[in-house]
């Protein structure tokens, strides 16, 4: 029933094959395959070398040992696999909860059966439970069992304001402001990998934790130890790929709204920045600048001379633009019929073959089938790439269904529930490989990331979420999920995105809070569809499209535009510091923005702390979030000092403090070893 093969554990039983295997340092991927029709998705994981050592011990013909470096696995006789760290810890085991029956000879049937020294049971539930589906597929949930004190972090965007997601459910999909990334990492040290790009739910439950996937063939994922988060991130890293090095020009403002409709616009904008002495990184042409989606083109009635535009942007102001890009055509637009001939989109199962409609009938380009993004790409590059655009904003990359009906949609490589999420990744590696045949750095603001997204540099956003407070204080613990999924990229649009009027009181003070936030983070981007709207510029095509109230510096009035302009300031002090923290994620992975315990792992308080953060190791950013706050309290962590730029105090470490926080300051404290990589920084902020 056991096998070992090349230094991998294989059980067939019944129809399940069952193979775990090392990948990586410290590292098992375990598989299990229901018909025993095994098939070799690469998904996430890329092919990694093991250095550590790798036994491979065979106990009995239903029991085996598997250890690689620091890390084992039990397969028992009851088909139960336990995890071990190095310490002979157990850090994850399988449930089951099944009775043994025992026979005349004394044997026990272990095929169907579980039985405990403390625990018998008649509910019949396996740790891998497969139940075939019609066409083939199968309903498969896998089972571990609870630690009620365990607490786990990551699994990518999903607007809550929860940092620990024990006791969450989360849906395995892509949607407007979600993001489903499905690597966590736990308190007891260990991280975990869903490398299957199937649609489903986790639930982390005080009772079980379950991973169920309506539709799939497979069972995946992926395990690894360490001796602290910064070494499972590292290792994670290693596993799924390392983000690009961002180049140092992208670490300023970048200027954006819904949207700037025309060439004299966007010139307007950045001339209008160089007057009051900002370096922008960049300016965005958003959405409908284009006659028709599909087209991947400038419309000429608006954007006349799209070359010398680029141009000016980049040689006389420095200033990169950003073109956004969606993923949809429009059935009237001039090479609808390329598409629909080659079987480039994407088809349903029911229905009119509609998938979103803005400004028209569109269907979805298929991102998965690589033939489609080839011919994308030779669009993109033709009227983009070759006229100087370097950075693209892909947007609406869940796909944006209009509803997500996600049993009615078809991929090249699957229906959705089977291979939905590698949607963005399509996506992503399309400008990906583009950018590289000539040595471009991809950096490609996407509304949307699976695992293995931040190697063909994804820059994550927030995606459409509303104007409020309470969706800022959503932000700060989503961010740092982001950032403990493997994604070290990550960004929001300052405000929000739906609503909000620059004339009104508590929504400029939204604006700064904000603002101050994003300072503070991998990209500092200004974005956002402002109320009142304008009136279109037309009755078709692109210049029927909205355009929403100004969104620059400017428009929120002089108290606003002053403390704007000191946290550019700030910004620009800090640019440095940051580009160390980029060149630090290109090399191994580590998170911009970190929780406290991922620098401070031993103090227990620091598991507990949400809504503040590390830029790095050397800046804590405590936010303010909520309308008329002037003061925040903070812990601060064990084994520390931290000094208050504003007044040179000194704090120790291992105690709660609370600072002031008038409206033009967000409470920061500075590492004290690392004061004097900051010295203009505090100079600044004294006023000296």
């Amino acid at each position: 029933m056991i096998s070992l093969i090349n230094n991998m554990l294989v059980k067939s039983f019944d129809n399940e094959l069952l193979i775990i295997e090392p990948w990586g340092d410290n590292a098992l991927r375990v598989r299990a395959f229901p018909d025993r029709k095994k098939v070799d998705y690469s998904n996430a994981l890329l092919e990694v070398d093991t250095t550590t050592e790798v036994k491979v011990i065979k106990k009995s013909e239903n029991e085996a040992v598997i250890t690689n470096g620091k890390i084992k696995a039990v397969l028992d006789h009851r088909d139960r696999i336990t995890f071990y760290n190095d310490k002979n810890e157990e850090i994850l085991k399988e449930f089951i909860r099944l009775r043994a029956v025992k026979h005349d000879d004394g044997s026990e049937d272990v095929s169907t059966i579980e039985i405990t020294k403390d625990f018998n049971s008649t509910l019949k539930l396996k740790s891998r439970e497969y139940r075939a589906n019609v066409g083939g597929d199968f309903h498969i949930k896998t089972r571990f069992e609870s630690d009620n004190k365990e607490k786990i972090f990551g699994m990518g965007q999903y607007q809550q304001d929860y940092l620990n997601l024990k006791g969450c459910q989360l849906e395995l999909a892509q949607r407007n402001t979600q993001m489903s990334i499905p690597f966590y990492v736990s308190n007891k040290n260990y991280g975990f990998l869903w490398n299957n790009p199937g649609l489903g739910t986790v639930t982390f439950a005080k009772n079980l934790t379950e991973w169920d996937m309506p539709s799939t063939f497979y069972i995946d994922y992926w395990i690894t130890v360490g001796e602290n988060p910064k070494e499972i991130l590292n290792s994670y890293a290693n596993a799924t790929g390392k983000v690009p090095l961002m180049p140092k020009n992208l670490l300023g403002l970048w200027q954006s709204k819904l949207r700037y409709r025309t060439q004299d616009e966007i010139m307007e904008i950045v001339k209008k920045y160089k007057d009051k002495g900002v370096q922008l990184s960049t300016i965005a042409i958003d959405y409908f600048h284009w006659p028709h989606q599909g087209e991947y083109q400038f419309d000429k009635k608006y954007w006349p001379n799209p070359e010398k535009m680029v141009s000016e942007l980049k040689n006389k102001y420095h200033v990169e633009p950003l073109i956004s890009i969606w993923p949809t055509v429009q059935s009237d637009a001039e090479n609808y019929n390329d598409f629909l001939e080659n079987g480039y989109l994407i088809n349903v199962n029911r229905g009119v073959r509609l998938t979103m409609q803005i400004q028209g009938s569109t269907i979805f380009v298929d991102t998965t089938n690589e033939k489609a993004t080839d011919y994308v790409w030779g669009l993109i590059n033709k009227n983009y790439k070759k006229i100087g655009i370097n950075y693209f904003w892909i947007d609406v990359a869940e796909p944006g269904y209009a509803v997500y009906d996600f049993d009615n949609y078809r991929y090249y490589k699957g229906t959705v529930q089977q291979v939905g999420n590698l949607y963005p990744i399509g996506y992503l590696k399309m400008i990906y490989n583009g950018l590289q045949k000539t040595n471009t750095t991809p950096v490609t603001l996407v509304r949307g990331a699976w695992a293995g997204a931040q190697r063909f540099g994804a820059l994550a956003w927030s995606g459409d979420i509303d104007s409020s407070f309470e969706s800022l204080r959503n932000q700060v613990n989503t961010g740092i999920n982001v950032g403990l999924s493997g994604m070290p990229w990550w960004t929001t649009d300052i405000g929000g995105f739906h609503g909000g009027n620059p004339e009104d009181q508590e929504f400029r003070e939204l604006m700064i809070r904000w603002f101050q936030y994003a300072v503070f983070s991998p990209v500092l981007r200004m974005h956002g569809d402002r109320l009142p709207h304008s009136a279109p510029l037309s009755n078709s095509g692109g210049g029927s499209m909205p355009t929403g109230a100004p969104n620059e510096i400017w428009s929120y009035g002089e108290v606003a535009e002053k403390i704007f302009l000191k946290y550019l300031k700030v910004r620009e002090y800090l640019k440095d510091y940051i580009y160390s923290l980029m060149k630090d994620a290109h090399e191994s992975g580590n998170p911009i923005m970190r929780p406290l315990f991922y620098e401070y792992p031993e103090d227990q308080k620091s598991w507990e702390v949400e809504n503040i953060y590390l830029l790095g190791d050397s800046i804590l950013v405590a936010p303010i979030l909520y309308y008329k706050q002037r003061n925040r309290e903070i812990y601060l962590p064990k084994g520390s000092k931290w000094i208050n730029p504003i007044d040179n105090q000194i704090y120790q470490g291992g105690q709660i403090i609370e600072l002031e926080a008038p409206l033009d300051e967000i409470p920061i404290l500075i590492n004290e070893n690392k004061l004097s990589d900051f010295t203009e920084l505090i100079c600044f902020l004294k006023g000296e």
